[in-house]
């Protein structure tokens, strides 16, 4: 039988903030971390980038954001 051990995350995971209510997650240092990744992901690109992502997600029916998530997620530019 498979015995879990509170405090030590289980195999698979990424180390993303929890999904519970920490006392203060804006102070601590995994929040600090994923905040920074998250604007590090989404910062503009180059402008041809941009606009080659807008025109793509304008003939597929998405969103720009939409279309930006998609390609951060799975890396796959459909």
């Amino acid at each position: 039988m498979l015995e879990i051990q509170t405090g030590t995350p289980m195999l698979g995971h990424n180390g993303g903030p929890p999904l519970e209510d920490e006392p203060d997650p804006a102070t601590s240092w995994n929040h600090f971390c994923w905040r920074k990744a998250h604007k590090r992901a989404w910062k503009t690109p180059g402008r041809e980038i941009a606009l080659r992502r807008l025109k793509r997600a304008e003939e597929l029916g998405m969103t720009y954001r939409d279309y930006t998530a998609v390609i951060l997620d799975k890396g796959v530019f459909l």
